[in-house]
């Protein structure tokens, strides 16, 4: 078996050998489809879209979750934590990222701050027939953000199956039913995670007890040929309990070593439950049109509850004797936290499609939302630093004190606003012959009212494509347009804790143009591809990241730009399984009230990621994947309610690799026969998956410290896990 070995410099846009156009002496007439790949199940007609295989999430080794675990490793994307579903995209937060569940726009948490709190994610791989991921430049279908589009389909059983996966970190049940005649299908499935074992990784003394449970079904029943109804249920609760004891952390330089020593009581409880229904009428009168209604209600309940009070020693010692040196500070701190959300939107949508021929589509989309929000804030931190709270004005020793002992922050508020939500969106799509070069363009507009800001935002978008007829296989596409971020809850409520009713939508202005090249090496397919993007921001509202939570100003006050390239190669390195490798360079400014530019807190840089898969040849049971991670640190922005020009400090480099390894017992694809019991069993696998096989400590972010004596604030690390060993059984019965 041979394997390819490409240095990392060939994956860079490959257009030399794409000059010379081949010799067409044929006339073309009577075209009745112009085709630009393989038509396959789930093809969307988004140029900018990529195909994540459902098959490769199931495999994949991942803590935080299968389809998002592989959509961390393509270029255009970055986490700094193993722990969260949540995602950046070229230099977006993870507010910025659209997600759809069957073309219904689905939510996530909104309190969560701490990736150690995030559970399971939505998407149930189980579940999942296709993924479409488009990282900007998408369609006017999808809705109004500015980084990412993710659309998710889920499947319809063939037959009655049972499947499920148990492993040390939880476990999962999925149930397919399907009727002879295959009018009714239903799909059921269920999982349980606790992460305890893999947090008890962390370099710290703290009790977890973190417990996440849902349950999903999706439901068809088809009437006849022309209509059919489908109904998906969800159901969620994350329970998050910690009780901190103690924690000692190393940081600083070779030359200046620092020891922080925390001693805590308290402790944190939080829960998140969400819920979520829809019920979609398909009517396809003929094969020109089709009409979908999408009736959805979306509920989400969250508490976050804490006390939490710790006294540190930050100190420095002798790095040749290991002897203290010299105390920077004593002191400690009070965190406390009351804060209770309640979101419930509801609605419907109606889309629909007109094809006159197999070339052409006309698509239209109406969709109406009711929101409910419910907020209350009580949050403060008490900072205490050698018996003197901090901040506090610096004073003449020979007087006494007059200073106010002032909290270092205190957040209060009670909102409650019920606005209306309308939208619709329009697009046309052709292909067509431009000579011999066969084109494609999707071009529309979306335009969206919120009655809380009383807001009106238009949005045209464009995607142009060409693939020449030349001996090299390419396809030139050119998207783009203008792309908001329509405000929501995180975005209205200003550091204060009110909300902001003059929030307006931030605006992004893109450009991308991209390159395919298909080609194959070895017999075996090849495609590399490469991005060049710009994006041009106004009114944007500045942020801080507090771990995996976005706190915003509640202003309107900075501009910014982001540019980039990305480049991935993707194939077979080994004969038929998939694998990729992803580089990309990215950068992210913005300018607050004029001050100047500054990288943001998602300024990414250099990043390089591989999802690799293989097997032995002579025991092709046996079976390997492996997804390595390499990015440059992200700025960590500036400590909340503090100036952002004062605090640019770097994260140290985040580098990681999962290793999954199995074997298969049984599988459906082989003709082995199997008897007695084992004969039940369609499939059967055990797998030992090693998360963060080089035991690397990894920074999500900084606790920062102060000292007193020179009000200098210290950034602390926040290591993330440590290595880890799962075993886990899977199995599906017939």
């Amino acid at each position: 078996m041979k394997k390819l070995v490409l240095p990392l410099g060939l994956i860079l846009p490959i257009l030399a050998f794409s000059q010379v156009k081949k010799k067409d002496t044929t006339k073309i007439t009577n075209i009745e489809e112009v085709v630009f790949q393989r038509k396959d199940k789930g093809k969307t007609n988004d140029l900018t879209s990529v195909r994540i295989s459902a098959r490769d999430a199931q495999n994949v080794a991942s803590i935080s979750g299968g389809i998002e675990g592989l959509i961390k490793t393509l270029p255009s994307v970055n986490s700094n934590t193993e722990l969260s579903s949540q995602y950046m995209v070229r230099g977006g937060n993870y507010d910025e990222n659209l997600i759809y569940i069957n073309d219904i726009e689905i939510y996530r948490p909104f309190l969560i701050r701490n990736s150690q709190q995030e559970g399971l994610s939505i998407i149930n791989p189980d579940m999942v027939s296709t993924v479409n991921f488009s990282a900007g430049g998408f369609e006017p279908r999808y809705g109004d953000k500015m980084s990412s589009a993710l659309n998710i389909y889920y499947r319809e059983p063939e037959k009655s199956e049972v499947s499920g996966e148990a492993s040390l970190i939880g476990g999962r049940l999925t149930t397919g039913l399907a009727s002879k005649n295959k009018k009714l299908t239903a799909l059921f499935s269920g999982r349980y995670r606790n992460t305890n074992l893999v947090l008890n990784t962390l370099n710290e003394d703290t009790d977890f007890n973190p417990k996440y449970y849902d349950f999903q079904s999706y439901i068809n029943y088809h009437f006849n040929d022309k209509l059919s109804v489908s109904f998906i249920g969800f159901y969620s609760k994350n329970d998050y309990e910690m009780i901190p004891k103690e924690r000692e952390v190393n940081f600083g330089t070779v030359s200046q070593p620092i020891n922080l020593n925390v001693f805590y009581n308290g402790r944190e409880t939080d829960a998140y439950k969400n819920m979520m229904g829809t019920v979609s009428v398909n009517y396809k009168p003929s094969e020109k049109w089709k009409f979908t209604l999408d009736n959805f209600a979306y509920q989400n309940r969250e508490k976050e509850y804490y006390t939490i009070a710790s006294s540190y020693i930050l100190q420095t010692f002798d790095p040749i004797t290991g002897a203290p040196v010299t105390s920077y500070d004593v002191g400690g701190q009070i965190e406390h936290a009351r804060n209770d959300l309640f979101v419930r939107t509801y609605g419907t949508q109606l889309r629909t499609r007109f094809s006159p021929n197999v070339n052409t589509n006309l698509e239209f989309g109406f969709k109406f939302e009711k929101e409910n929000l419910q907020d209350l804030t009580n949050e403060y931190k008490l900072v205490d630093s050698s018996g003197y709270s901090i901040p506090t004005l610096p004073f003449d020793p020979r007087f006494p004190d007059a200073s106010d002992l002032d909290l270092f922050y205190s957040i209060s508020g009670k909102n409650h606003i019920q606005p209306t939500r309308m939208s619709a969106y329009a697009q046309y799509s052709q292909k067509f012959f431009w000579g011999a070069s066969k084109v494609f363009i999707n071009a529309g507009a979306r335009v969206a009212h919120w009655s809380f800001n009383k807001e009106t935002i238009f949005s045209p978008r464009i995607q142009l494509a060409i693939k020449p007829e030349w001996n090299a296989d390419m396809l030139f596409t050119l998207s783009g347009g203008v792309y908001y971020q329509s405000p929501f809850y995180k975005e209205i409520k200003d550091l204060n804790g009110n909300f902001n009713s003059d929030i307006k939508s931030q605006r992004s202005i893109q450009a991308i143009l991209k390159n395919d090249y298909e080609f194959t090496f070895e017999d075996r397919p090849f495609k590399l591809t490469t991005e060049l993007y710009y994006k041009k921001m106004n009114d944007l509202i500045p942020y801080y990241m507090d771990n995996v939570r976005i706190r915003y100003s509640g202003k309107n006050n900075a501009t910014g730009y982001a540019y980039g390239v990305d480049t991935r190669l993707f194939g077979e390195f080994v004969p038929g399984i998939d694998s990729w490798l992803s580089a990309s360079y990215a950068r992210v400014y913005e300018n607050i009230d004029g001050r100047g530019d500054i990288p943001r807190p998602t300024d990414q840089r250099f990043r390089f990621a591989m999802f690799y898969q293989d097997y032995m040849p002579k025991f092709p049971s046996m079976r390997v994947n492996l997804t390595l991670t390499y990015a440059m640190g992200l700025p960590n922005g500036a400590p909340v309610f503090t100036d952002p020009y004062q605090y640019q400090k770097t994260l140290p480099s985040y580098k990681r690799v999962d290793l999954g390894l199995s074997k298969v017992f049984i599988d459906r694809k082989d003709k082995k026969k199997t008897y007695g019991f084992w004969g039940n069993f369609e499939e059967l696998i055990l797998g030992i998956q090693v998360f963060n096989a080089f035991n690397i400590n990894n920074t999500v972010s900084n606790q920062w410290i102060t000292d007193s004596n020179t009000s200098l604030m210290y950034p602390v690390p926040v290591r993330l896990t440590g290595r880890f060993f799962n075993v886990k059984l899977e199995f599906k019965i017939k």
